[in-house]
């Protein structure tokens, strides 16, 4: 038999974008013949995956995973929404979200853990179903959450399955409280307050202070523009601040269940109820093709 040298499985790889493992029985299969391997591979269908690799991907599923103090968040996207109906993709989407918190939350070294029952890596698989359903798939983002004094809230809106849809929320949320029941109901409704409002923060403290810079800058030149003197203008910018960590800060925001409290008072609420304190540690939104520009020529 032909001796076949990692180089030469790693070129074809990189010419066909088929799976490691499926290059070397190419190249077995075919004397150690670039071409013929190639040829190979693409008569079983697994050279598909490198033509698909530029079209958009901006449809899919989030899958979430949690349990207890722990939860995990993925996006694996397809360039239609009738993929993300389809049994093997939903069964890929929810084993991968069970691997994310072994890696850490980081989408490279999720590619490359084992997929179970396979043999091969995550990304290997996700090349054999881009081969077996034909549309570009990819592995976007990874996230886990967990709180070390409390539990891990979680909420999946327009679900297609149990943990899979398209909006997808974890929250943690720490209490020394006993009722622990209580607690996990007062996170599961954090998590669908996030889910619906869409804060960018925790607190006012944790707004990333390039975002606060930028639009304090904007609030300021379009004060300007009403020709008031210096000290009305930070006046006015300060009260227009006001108003965007009341749409941004998740304490800041009006709870979506009763519309009329802050999330801050829900918590100070909860303190009392469950008499201990009660703060919200953490969150993760991931919602379905976000930030993806589905303008883009898909071929």
């Amino acid at each position: 038999m032909t001796q076949i040298t990692a180089g030469e499985v790693k070129t074809l790889r990189e010419k066909t974008g088929a799976g490691m493992m499926d290059c070397k029985k190419a190249l077995q299969e075919s004397d150690g013949d670039m071409e013929a391997a190639v040829d190979w591979l693409r008569t079983k269908g697994l050279a598909a995956a490198q033509k698909k690799a530029g079209r958009v991907a901006a449809d899919g599923l989030i899958a979430l995973c949690a349990a207890d103090a722990t939860g995990s968040l993925v996006e694996v996207n397809s360039e239609t929404d009738f993929v993300a109906r389809n049994d093997k993709f939903q069964a890929f989407a929810e084993t991968v979200a069970g691997l994310v918190a072994a890696a850490g939350g980081d989408v490279e070294a999720l590619k490359g853990a084992e997929y179970p029952g396979a043999g091969h890596s995550v990304a290997e698989e996700l090349t054999q179903l881009i081969a077996t359903i034909g549309e570009n798939l990819q592995l976007r983002r990874a996230a886990c959450v967990t709180a070390e004094n409390g539990v891990v809230g979680s909420y999946m809106h327009g679900a297609a399955a149990s943990g899979l849809g398209r909006i997808g929320v974890l929250v943690a949320v720490s209490s020394t409280a006993g009722d622990k029941a209580a607690l996990e109901a007062l996170a599961k409704q954090l998590a669908m307050h996030i889910a619906a409002s869409a804060p960018q923060s925790v607190s006012v403290e944790a707004l990333d202070p390039e975002t606060v810079a930028r639009e304090r800058a904007v609030l300021t030149e379009q004060a300007r523009e009403s020709g008031r003197p210096e000290n009305i203008i930070e006046k006015m910018v300060e009260g227009r601040l006001r108003k965007f960590y009341e749409d941004s800060v998740l304490l800041e925001q009006t709870w979506v269940h009763d519309g009329e409290s802050r999330v801050a008072k829900v918590l100070q609420e909860a303190e009392k109820s469950l008499g201990a304190p009660v703060s919200v540690t953490e969150f993760v939104r991931f919602a379905l093709g976000e930030g993806i520009d589905r303008s883009e020529d898909e071929g």
